[in-house]
């Protein structure tokens, strides 16, 4: 959670570069959602694509769900184990734990 300042590699940003940040992570998002619907419509699977700014990652995918009636949440999981993953946490453990709507996690 970074509340009013994004780091990118340890340096804190000015606000302009928060901005550019920003509009660059959307930009990005847009291109893996349009990924996933172009993949889904190829199926013939009913996909409504989103993209949420939120600091509160897993919360913020939880009542995107509900709020769009999701029969189905699908996240990556980055695959840590062991200390690493008690220490770092996980948002997808934690929608995991969390959700009313089926979650499929892919490796």
């Amino acid at each position: 959670r970074y509340p009013q300042t994004y780091f990118e590699g340890g340096v804190a940003l000015a606000a302009a570069e928060v901005a550019r940040v920003e509009k660059q992570w959307q930009e990005e998002a847009m291109v893996a959602v349009n990924a996933v619907k172009s993949a889904g419509q190829l199926r013939e699977v009913k996909v409504k694509p989103v993209t949420v700014k939120s600091d509160l990652i897993a919360e913020a995918i939880i009542s995107t769900a509900k709020r769009n009636k999701c029969d189905l949440i699908v996240m990556a999981s980055h695959g840590r184990r062991g200390l690493k993953r008690l220490l770092l946490g996980s948002e997808t453990q934690q929608v995991l734990t969390h959700s009313h709507t089926p979650v499929l996690v892919l490796r």
